[in-house]
């Protein structure tokens, strides 16, 4: 039985990996028993056995299309030179949440200086690609990015009646 553990200490998520479909079925029962020992348990609602096999044909979907894993949804999707590849994007509640607090920061904060604003939007933008820039990520960075400054641009059109902020002054 080969097994590929994570364990993320920071969210309490646990993902076990089994290279055989019968052993990913027998791990929740045995881990609940073996748990029960120490007086911990499973939390039910969250444990769950996902069937995520490579797809075996050249255009047919998995079994399981995606799944969602912390702070990234996990996709099978074809590399660069054909082969099946395990790609990790995003999630679209993380990226909808991350600009939701955008939005709410730039409402909040609309008549601070525009220097002080540039550079903490600056500064979100860069965590942002530091926290989650990883391979096959970078469309849903660039989304990132390009939402937050156009949320930007519309707090900067608020500030006056006369003009509205334009894209060519933005860039």
């Amino acid at each position: 039985m080969r097994v590929h553990l994570e364990i993320e200490r920071l969210h309490n998520a646990l993902n076990v990996t089994f290279a055989e479909a019968g052993d990913g079925q027998r791990v929740p029962a045995v881990l609940g028993k073996r748990l029960a020992r120490f007086g911990l348990t499973l939390n039910a609602t969250k444990t769950h056995y996902v069937d995520f096999r490579r797809p075996r044909s050249a255009r047919g979907p998995s079994p399981q299309a995606s799944f969602d894993f912390l702070r990234f949804t996990l996709v099978w999707a074809r590399s660069v030179r054909g082969y099946w590849v395990l790609r990790q994007i995003m999630s679209k509640k993380r990226l909808a949440r991350a600009l939701q607090a955008v939005r709410a920061w730039c409402k909040q904060h609309r008549h601070a200086p525009l220097a002080e604003r540039q550079a903490r939007l600056a500064t979100v933008i860069r965590g942002h690609c530091n926290c989650c820039g990883i391979t096959g990520n970078s469309k849903r960075l660039s989304r990132f990015r390009h939402e937050v400054v156009r949320i930007w641009k519309k707090w900067l059109s608020r500030r006056s009646r006369k003009s509205r902020a334009n894209w060519e002054r933005i860039a």
